[in-house]
């Protein structure tokens, strides 16, 4: 089943490679970018908003700066000309960059404007640009605003997909914005503080000017940004100019204090739980910014402080045979996280609970860049009684990345990671990972670019971990990935192999032991009609073997989607799987045993009015019971759906609302095995671009029939509140609040299936509330 399987999507691939190769060529991609340099003038003073009245450049200053005019789409219809009239000026100052966006729109009223908070403004009508300040067709900063000047920032990283768009980069930048008649204006303004280039006079930076129009599923750039040629900041404008410029002494300090109130379950004894907390605990800490050269950050934080951060979006937990990924949100590990990327996930820094100092330096120096990493995690020593020899002993570790450019767009990296605990024999310690001894990863990996639309990515690493107690496990992991990607075809290919002995306790490396080889392609028509903007087939198939040669499943998934004008698709899927368990997987099984599944469904979303954005999938089929009342896992019916709606009813209210449903069945009876419910909803009131008010609230409940499955009845409730006034990153003041309600017995008694718990009634079992003042002093 599983060659035929495959020989059809051989088949079918070739087939649509024949049509990619005979059908009529759109046309040569022009020059990118084009020869003539232009040169970015220096002006006497910042623009204002005011030299452009009436959507004209109406001063002599505004004259002064360097017009463009031609965007081009890049979607929905490659190379024809922006819907909607674009204009943007440039120049700088001794201190500043600055773009002035002229928005022109024959429809003012169906601009997508809100008030938001920093960053929300995906949704939104937008304007921005990418800056490659050292040219080398790699990294580059992004800015974007919406026409009420709320900012996006983050940093772009080319060849790294969907994980190249970095936004949890904050920086400091200036921006005014006005909707007019006409459409709207944004003035961007960014410092040269603010940015890392090279220690030169002049200078050339690879610019790429954008324009957003979401009721038409429109991106406009300044050059021509094709997707028939793989790459972003390779089709970026050289611009010349820059005289004189430098970033000066840079040094930031940024201190806290913090008090909170709270009450939470200890569960540090493995004999039983009982509640801590503090009426009042006081906190400071310090985080520091250095530049170096002008183009090395070190970043240095002692005692940093998370109680503003925001919660984890829902997830499905229950049933789940590996680890689940939640993405990292603390500021301090999520910048320049893009320089600790290699093509297996090696660096997961939410592996660091409970830091009390970090020190990173990142940053490019001609064709290098390095990025390093030093913390302490004290949490191991926090999750055990004081009697624990662990007791009061810190994790440490250290990350060293280095990336040397070869050529144009190809690089070779070493990574090495190392995580040390080191104490007596016999401690119990629930941290995760708690690893007492140490884990060292160090290998090699590489970038390479072929032509226009190929590039590959590979990687091999060994690893080597030793226990308090003499254990030593040691072992290699590799990957090969190859991609091509153009307009209308794109494939790719993968081979991971992680041996038995191979671990990463820095890492999110949630399966030793196997061989995983997968393809997927992707074929596109683009009809680029009045509703129809695209549709096409997209296929993946999976195949996983250990290395004993035993296979250990097969899948393929199937879909096919199609684009509408505003943002909406709709798709059809389906899904053919064998999966394969041992007994070394689960002790109960008798030997290895297969268990097909099948499943099919669809998903839509819309934003059709731009005041909703709503998405909806649901599907049906076949799993596995992996938590049964007792025996081996057994074969179930599934359901599975999701649903999340964004409503805005009016300026500066949003409304996120998500609803989940996990549920088994069954084969013989019909009956429930467990229904798995999440409900979210976030308000999130934006009284000023700088005060907002945010409110979640989250319910998960798991439903189960102890004739089927261990899992117990647990329903739990978490709400948040958050006032937060954000002058710009670094300076604000929050206050929150958060609790936490589970049906727990107020005996925290311990069952064999786990806490004890109650039918209806609920207790508080984790809440705080807590004011954290920051302020930011930058020299």
């Amino acid at each position: 089943m599983f060659a035929l399987r495959s020989l059809t999507a051989s088949i079918l691939f070739s087939s649509l490679l024949a049509a990619q190769q005979s059908a009529p060529s759109p046309g040569p991609v022009p020059a990118l970018p084009p020869a003539a340099m232009p040169e970015i003038p220096k002006l006497q003073a910042s623009p204002k908003l005011s030299d452009f009245d009436g959507m004209r450049a109406a001063t002599p200053l505004a004259r002064q700066m360097f017009r463009v005019d031609s965007f081009l789409q890049r979607d929905p219809q490659d190379g024809a000309p922006a819907s909607q009239r674009t204009e943007a000026y440039l120049g700088y100052t001794d201190k500043n960059f600055c773009v002035v966006f002229l928005a022109f729109d024959t429809e003012p009223s169906r601009i997508r404007a809100r008030m938001v908070r920093r960053e929300l403004i995906d949704d939104d009508d937008q304007v921005g640009m990418y800056l490659d300040t050292f040219h080398d067709q790699r990294h580059a900063y992004a800015f974007y605003a919406n026409p009420f000047g709320i900012q996006q920032d983050a940093l772009f990283t080319e060849g790294q997909s969907f994980q190249g768009f970095d936004s949890s980069f904050d920086t400091i930048w200036n921006t005014e914005a006005r909707i007019t008649d006409q459409g709207y204006m944004v003035l961007i303004e960014v410092p040269f503080k603010s940015l890392r280039f090279p220690s030169a006079t002049p200078q050339t930076w690879g610019v790429l000017l954008a324009r957003v129009i979401p009721r038409n599923s429109e991106r406009s750039f300044y050059p021509r940004n094709t997707s028939r040629v793989q790459g972003w900041l390779t089709q970026a404008a050289p611009m010349h100019g820059f005289l004189d410029i430098s970033p000066g002494r840079n040094m930031q300090f940024n201190p806290y204090t913090s008090a909170r109130a709270f009450r939470a379950l200890d569960e540090r004894g493995p004999a039983g739980l009982r509640f801590t907390g503090k009426h009042l605990e006081p906190k400071v800490g310090l985080d520091s910014k250095f530049i170096l050269k002008d183009s090395l950050v070190l970043d240095t934080t002692i005692n940093p402080d998370f109680g503003q951060v925001e919660s984890d979006d829902p997830q499905v937990t229950v049933n789940q045979r590996f680890e689940v990924f939640f993405p990292e949100k603390r500021p301090f590990f999520q910048e320049n996280s893009s320089f600790f990327q290699t093509p297996l996930p090696l660096v997961f820094t939410r592996r660091i609970v409970d830091p009390l100092y970090g020190v990173r330096l990142s940053g490019k120096l001609g064709s290098w860049a390095v990025g390093t990493l030093v913390a302490n995690d004290q949490a191991p020593g926090k999750s055990v009684l004081k009697s624990d020899p662990l007791s009061g002993n810190n994790a440490y570790l250290g990350i060293f990345r280095l990336n040397r450019e070869i050529g144009q767009n190809n690089s070779l990296g070493l990574i090495y990671t190392d995580r040390e605990l080191h104490t007596g024999p016999g401690s119990f310690c629930t941290a995760t990972p708690c690893v007492v001894g140490f884990n060292r990863v160090g290998g090699f990996d590489t970038h390479i670019k072929f032509g226009q639309n190929w590039q590959m990515n590979a990687q091999a690493v060994t690893s080597e971990s030793k226990f308090s107690d003499g254990r030593h496990t040691a072992g290699p992991a590799y990957l090969v990935f190859v991609e091509r990607t153009s307009r209308r075809l794109e494939l790719s290919s993968e081979y991971r192999d992680i041996s038995p002995g191979f671990s990463s306790d820095l890492g999110f490396i949630n399966r030793a032991d196997i061989r995983r080889a997968n393809n997927f392609l992707t074929y596109t028509f683009h009809p680029e009609g009045r509703f129809l903007v695209a549709h096409g087939l997209r296929v993946f198939e999976q195949s996983l073997w250990d290395h004993n040669g035993t296979p250990l499943g097969n899948s393929i998934n199937n879909n096919y989607e199609w684009n509408f004008q505003r943002q909406s698709s709709f798709d059809l899927f389906t899904n053919f799987e064998h999966e394969r368990l041992r007994p070394v997987d689960f002790p109960a099984l008798p030997g290895n045993r297969s268990y097909p599944h099948v499943q099919g469904g669809l998903a839509a979303s819309t934003q059709y009015f731009k005041w909703i954005n709503v998405f909806a999938e649901i599907d049906w089929g076949t799993a596995t019971n992996f938590i049964p009342r007792s025996g081996p896992p057994v074969l179930a019916y599934q359901n599975n759906a999701f649903f999340r709606g964004v409503v805005r009813p009016f300026r500066g209210l949003t409304v996120e609302n998500t609803y989940i449903l996990s549920r088994l069945l069954d084969r013989d009876t019909g009956l429930n095995i467990f229904n798995n419910h999440i409900v979210r909803t976030k308000w999130n009131y934006q009284f000023t671009r700088e005060f907002s008010l945010r409110l979640i609230g989250q319910y998960a409940t798991t439903l189960s029939n102890p004739g089927f499955t261990a899992l117990q009845n647990t329903k739990n409730f978490n709400g948040d509140v958050l006032f937060t006034y954000l002058l710009h990153p670094g300076t604000a003041i929050y206050v929150g609040y958060n609790g936490n309600l589970q049906n727990l017995d107020p005996s925290l008694a311990l069952t064999p299936d786990g806490i004890l718990r109650t039918r209806n009634s609920f207790i508080n079992d984790g809440r705080q509330i807590f004011i954290k003042l920051a302020y930011l002093f930058r020299y």
